[in-house]
């Protein structure tokens, strides 16, 4: 019973992201759309999977390679017991996915 429960919450909030967020991996760009969609995973940024803020600040989409990168790293921290490496909340993203799309979308197709 927890369990279905528990994947009916997981769609609830993937279906919310979906809708909120580009369908795009927010760490390395890679674009998911179409078939690929279900490649998209919804990671909770404190790795709380309770923490479902209905604005989503909580929530960012990652291709599944990214996703299973960012786990196993906190996988290896937690075991040495040290803090996990990599993005810091305070570190500005550096990548930014629709920089130029005001040109895109005042170029005739």
């Amino acid at each position: 019973m927890a369990r279905r429960t528990q994947a009916q919450l997981q769609q609830t909030y993937r279906e919310q992201a979906l809708k909120m967020f580009p369908w795009i991996c927010a760490h390395c760009g890679r674009e998911c759309d179409g078939k690929k969609l279900s490649q998209l995973t919804v990671h909770h940024k404190d790795h709380n999977h309770d923490n479902n803020p209905p604005d989503g600040s909580n929530w960012e989409l990652l291709c599944l390679y990214c996703h299973d990168n960012e786990h196993q790293r906190y996988q290896v921290a937690d075991a040495s017991g040290e803090a996990p490496p990599g993005r810091e909340q305070d570190q500005p993203a550096t990548f930014t996915p629709f920089a130029h799309l005001a040109d895109l979308l005042k170029r005739k197709i």
